[in-house]
């Protein structure tokens, strides 16, 4: 059963950090590359951030270029977000997700995803 488990969020003050972690099972994790979407109440997905599968390479959002970083271990099977700089607007539901990129279009698939860990900045 592929299973990816999401935790670290919760409330945090503007300003403030989290770090979020994704463990996957069931499936070839370090053959995967995962990204993570976040959903705000009444928006849709946005997308935030992604990873290839040896992590050597790393994309982000402009909204949070220069705050947020991600990271995977995948002898733990586990992918990460470190948050900082947290801003009200990063409110969210953070979810992570494999994807695949189809070759002659670039468009970009997603396979397995979370339940999803909300994240609430606020003061």
């Amino acid at each position: 059963e592929v299973q990816l488990v999401e935790s670290g969020g919760g409330w945090v003050q503007p300003g403030g950090s989290l770090r979020l972690s994704c463990v996957a099972s069931g499936f070839t994790f370090g053959s995967s590359n995962m990204s993570w979407v976040r959903q705000a109440r009444g928006k849709g997905p946005e997308w935030v951030s992604a990873i290839n599968s040896g992590g050597g390479s790393t994309y982000y959002a402009d909204s949070v270029k220069g705050r947020f970083a991600i990271s995977r271990d995948n002898a733990k099977n586990t992918l990460y977000l470190q948050m900082n700089s947290l801003k009200p607007e990063d409110t969210a539901v953070y979810f992570c997700a494999s994807y695949t990129v189809v070759p002659e279009t670039g468009v970009v698939e997603y396979g397995h995803w979370g339940q999803g860990t909300q994240v609430t900045v606020s003061s």
